[in-house]
């Protein structure tokens, strides 16, 4: 089965990659009822009786289709708001959808085990709740705590409350916890853009390792230069549609050239 791309009409046909099929996304629609503040209704999903001033349909995605296959790792760009964020949510089943559906061969994991971690307890006890927040087992979690401090580069703060961390140190912890046992399917939204360069070399590194141990690896960033190096094909979104499906470089190319300018 080839994989088809639409850019505005046209469909261009590319190579199938090898691997199976391990998420197709068909025909996805998701559309939100926001107020006219732009906030989201809370009983959006809930059948409205009587008309409701000051409510809105917002369609974060519009038809939504592609497959995803063992081994890739695939960028997803757009400009904020362009849906890339609940296409994520709609991969992993947060996001219910409004039409169409999304099917997996395994259950996908978004990155980020940030809402298991304590801020009062040291790295060294997070470490032990994010990993087990993963569904590893705690003799596991033993063998890989130091592979884990050593990534984060917090040998000399494990011991100390994770509150007392910058930004950045929460960042980069979460990070080592989360990519320490591999994954079939991974999501990571905007996770690369932390640390100094150095960091996020390692952690492009990791991405990649987790695709060539038979994984599939979505990444959601601004970063062309991430995408560009770090992934083996692109999805461009644009006002909830897909615009582009391919190779990283004409992708990314089409993509610059209708902002009209480079990212970073």
């Amino acid at each position: 089965m080839d994989v088809s791309t639409r850019t505005e009409g046209i469909v261009e046909q590319s190579e199938t990659p090898p691997g199976k099929p391990v998420v197709v996304v068909d025909d996805l629609h998701v559309d939100y009822k926001v107020h006219a503040t732009g906030k989201r209704a809370k009983n959006s999903r809930r059948k409205l009786l009587t008309p409701t001033r000051g409510l809105s349909s917002v369609h974060a995605l519009r038809g939504v289709s592609f497959t995803a296959y063992e081994n890739e790792s695939i960028g997803v760009i757009g400009s904020n708001g362009s849906g890339k964020s609940t296409l994520m949510r709609a991969i992993v089943g947060l996001t219910p959808p409004s039409k169409g559906a999304v099917y997996a061969s395994s259950r996908p994991n978004m990155l980020g085990i940030g809402a298991a971690l304590i801020p009062d307890l040291s790295g060294e006890k997070n470490i032990i709740l994010g990993g087990l927040a993963l569904g590893l087992p705690k003799e596991r979690i033993k063998q890989l705590q130091e592979e884990i401090i050593e990534f984060a580069e917090l040998e000399n703060f494990i011991d100390l409350p994770m509150r007392t961390y910058s930004s950045g140190m929460q960042a980069r912890l979460k990070f080592a916890i989360a990519v320490a046992r591999d994954h079939e399917i991974l999501i990571v939204d905007e996770a690369l853009a932390v640390g100094d360069r150095r960091f996020r070399q390692r952690s492009e590194d990791r991405i990649r390792g987790i695709r060539e141990n038979a994984g599939t690896v979505f990444l959601v960033s601004h970063s062309m230069k991430s995408i560009a190096d770090t992934c083996s094909r692109v999805i461009w979104l644009n006002q909830g549609q897909l615009m582009m499906d391919g190779g990283p470089e004409e992708v990314i190319e089409a993509y610059q050239g209708s902002k009209g300018q480079p990212d970073d």
